[in-house]
């Protein structure tokens, strides 16, 4: 069997289609109750009263939580603080409000529709004080963080060049806040047994949120038991836990019934985290060559005014490029808005945008292509680290790329290709991102029928996780699918890591394998000891198991292995193992990389932008599901046409509102807006990345996409735009 790397179809795919699979917001229990927000309509100020006489009178109305009324949690309700997992909650413990749609009361009732009307009726008053929303302005008050995933904040590196800088682009570029916007809300259902709590919640981290609940109520994490088999999208914002999913335990414990709450899609704008707004200031200088001399890229972003969140926009800067002479700089600046969260490839989707600009208009300064300028300053070793690189194969993504792109037809004058009427333009930039990994624990078991079970506590957040884990427990054991079944989703399994940093298939996948192979080793030794098996007494490496069946590489009787269960009592077996990383991750510096291509169409009366197609190649390893694999990789480069041409959160000044708080106004691409997206991967080995070779995809995809479209725009105009997303009023102004 060949199944790891093959397109097996989802495994989970007939329970989506024909709406078998049932997602948070799908939970029914007995007694079921419905819980909605109150949320804040000013960004800074007390609240003064809240009047809810109208709606605790209202039909089906349980309970009104409010702050005047709410349980005292331990430490003020910052007790389960640990950030990312842990943020800085409102729980309804003072009359602060810091930021608009902040949760200030939970309403309770018997359906949802009674819920969401008593929540309309609570009203507010306020003591309103002077909020700080203006970027500009706020600017002059930013402060480090100190330490950005895990890394110093700034750096910096200063080595001698051979000849001067012949030219310099000193330039400011920026990027505007995004909301996630997946097709699932945030759902929450709480239920209470006693001093036990099980908690049915849309997560990209089960184990991170036991542990944030377990410590903001006071309850030791063996009590609170999290469920999420489905996710309808997180892309980060379901990393964390936010305010209504402590609220809605909080309600639960108070009515004592089972409480569900599902966002509404204005609710997702605040409360909830998104993407914050970057000011990327970059210089960057080369010798006539095109050899680098200089790199420096300072990075604003905002934050809230109750907690730090930096968004790492610089730190792809510090290894990409062979350079003498990098600084990084990243600063947060404050403002009355919730706190800022991680959005798909956190930081090196805004900084390959900023980076991947600077770097073009360095190449037309010096009349040299952009993928050759690159091509000069590739480096041997991370030149941040110097550490050796576990594997990069970036110069064959130029060379796959620029040859299925077609690059050498590519006349470098702006305004000197054309689609009929339209002005066509064609540009690059490097997509990177770290390859990351953590421990994790898988159990593996077989029943007296011949089933396997494969479990760990991770999370699919669509992205296939189901299934790359049975074709690698199939392959593994010498199973076929169809006997195979992978569980996750829930606390109670082995444990594994949040879904986030593209490190779930490098971090389960070699626990589930070792699982796996424990497993074998265990119905190997069964076989051999069983007379009536066609193994018996055989030698270990002679033994074959195969499409269920056991019996003697060279050949004769073979018997499924479910025959030797039954001779031998009938009892389950199970085998656990974990996987965690190695010294190499010490020794290597590990990422993946990226080149993509994009061509845009441009009407020259209109403005209008049109992308008729993205071709991209990657150094990724080696893909578990070429089916999953490359459908990750288009979602990526979708989002990546999204946040160049249409994504913004627009924040009125005046009042902190989200103005789009929908999805007819806060724009993603449609069907309609995407055209050929041609996508693959280069051969690549990275023997010390973990077991299997593989690095993670679901991030990377979408670096680089939004700088080589920016580029492609002004390759087409002449007319460089800085400031995301680029709209039709930037090119006709």
């Amino acid at each position: 069997m060949n199944l790891i790397g093959a397109g097996v179809d989802r495994v989970d795919g007939p329970a989506k289609v024909t709406g078998r699979a049932n997602y948070i917001g799908d939970v029914q229990l007995p007694r079921m109750t419905h819980a909605a927000l109150v949320l804040s309509t000013i960004p800074n100020g007390r609240i003064v009263s809240l009047d809810t006489a109208q709606a605790t009178q209202m039909p089906g109305v349980l309970l009104v939580v409010t702050p005047g009324n709410a349980p005292v949690l331990p430490d003020g309700g910052r007790a389960g603080v640990d950030p990312p997992a842990g943020r800085v909650l409102s729980l309804l413990q003072d009359d602060r409000v810091h930021y608009d749609r902040q949760p200030i009361a939970i309403v309770v009732a018997e359906t949802q529709e009674q819920a969401t009307a008593a929540a309309a009726c609570v009203k507010a008053h306020y003591s309103e004080e002077p909020a700080i929303l203006d970027f500009a302005v706020a600017r002059a008050d930013a402060h480090s963080p100190g330490k950005i995933n895990g890394e110093p904040a700034d750096s910096a590196r200063e080595g001698a060049t051979p000849e001067p800088a012949a030219q310099r682009v000193s330039e400011v570029y920026t990027t505007p806040i995004e909301n996630h916007n997946p097709m699932e809300p945030h759902a929450t259902v709480a239920v209470w047994s006693g001093s036990k709590l099980t908690l049915y919640d849309t997560t990209q981290g089960i184990s991170g949120a036991q542990k944030t609940i377990a410590k903001t109520f006071g309850l030791s994490p063996d009590d609170v038991h999290v469920i999420c088999p489905y996710v309808g999208g997180g892309f980060g914002c379901k990393g964390s836990v936010w305010s209504h999913v402590a609220l809605t335990v909080m309600a639960a414990r108070l009515v004592g019934r089972p409480v569900k709450l599902v966002l509404e899609r204005t609710q997702m704008f605040g409360p909830v985290g998104a993407r914050p707004r970057t000011e990327q200031h970059l210089s960057v200088a080369a010798t006539a060559a095109g050899s680098f001399t200089e790199i420096h890229h300072d990075v604003f972003s905002h934050t809230s005014r109750i907690e730090d969140f930096a968004e790492p926009a610089a730190l792809q800067t510090r290894l990409l490029y062979a350079c003498p002479t990098v600084s990084t700089s990243h600063r947060v600046v404050p403002l009355n808005l919730g706190t800022p969260t991680f959005q798909r490839a956190p930081g090196h989707s805004t900084g390959t945008y900023g980076l991947g600009c600077a770097l073009d208009e360095l190449a037309i300064a010096l009349a040299v292509d952009p993928i050759e300028m690159r091509r000069r300053n590739e480096p041997a070793e991370d030149p941040d680290t110097h550490q050796p690189w576990s594997s990069r194969s970036l110069t064959q993504c130029y060379t796959a790329g620029a040859a299925a792109f077609g690059w050498q037809r590519r006349t470098p004058q702006p305004r000197s290709m054309r689609a009929g009427n339209r002005l066509l333009g064609w540009g690059y930039a490097t997509a990177t991102y770290p390859a990351k990994r953590s421990p994790a624990k898988a159990r593996a078991s077989i029943t007296p029928d011949g089933l396997v079970v494969v479990s760990s506590g991770t999370q699919d957040l669509g992205t296939g996780t189901y299934t790359v884990m049975t074709q690698i427990a199939a392959q593994t054991l010498g199973f076929p699918l169809a006997r195979v079944r992978f569980a996750l989703g829930d606390s109670a399994l082995p444990s594994a890591p949040v879904s986030g940093g593209s490190q779930s298939v490098a971090s389960v996948a070699p626990a589930v394998q070792a699982a796996a192979r424990a497993l074998r080793d265990k119905l190997v030794a069964l076989a051999i000891r069983d007379e009536a098996s066609p193994a018996y007494r055989a030698a270990v490496a002679d033994v074959l198991i195969e499409e269920g069946s056991v019996g003697l590489r060279t050949g004769g009787r073979r018997e499924p292995i479910a025959a030797s269960l039954v001779r031998n009592g009938g009892e389950t077996i199970s085998a656990d193992a974990a996987a965690e990383p190695g010294p190499d991750g010490k020794k290597y510096s590990m990422h993946s990389f990226g080149a993509v291509f994009a061509e845009v169409e441009i009407d020259p009366e209109l403005g209008t932008v049109r992308v008729p197609r993205v071709v991209a190649r990657y150094g990724v390893g080696k893909l578990m599901n070429a089916k999953t694999g490359r459908s990750q990789l288009l979602g990526g480069v979708v989002w990546g046409i999204g946040m160049a041409l249409m994504e913004e959160t627009l924040v009125d000044v005046h009042v902190g509102r989200v103005v789009n708080a929908n999805l007819a106004e806060y724009h993603v691409p449609t069907h309609a807006d995407i055209r050929a997206i041609d996508v693959d991967v280069v051969h690549e080995e990275d023997p010390y990345i973990e077991s299997l070779g593989a690095k993670g995809i679901g991030e990377i995809g979408i670096t680089g996409v939004a700088a080589a479209i920016v580029n492609a725009a002004y390759h087409a105009t002449g007319i460089r735009v800085r400031d995301l997303p680029l709209t039709l009023d930037k090119l006709l102004g």
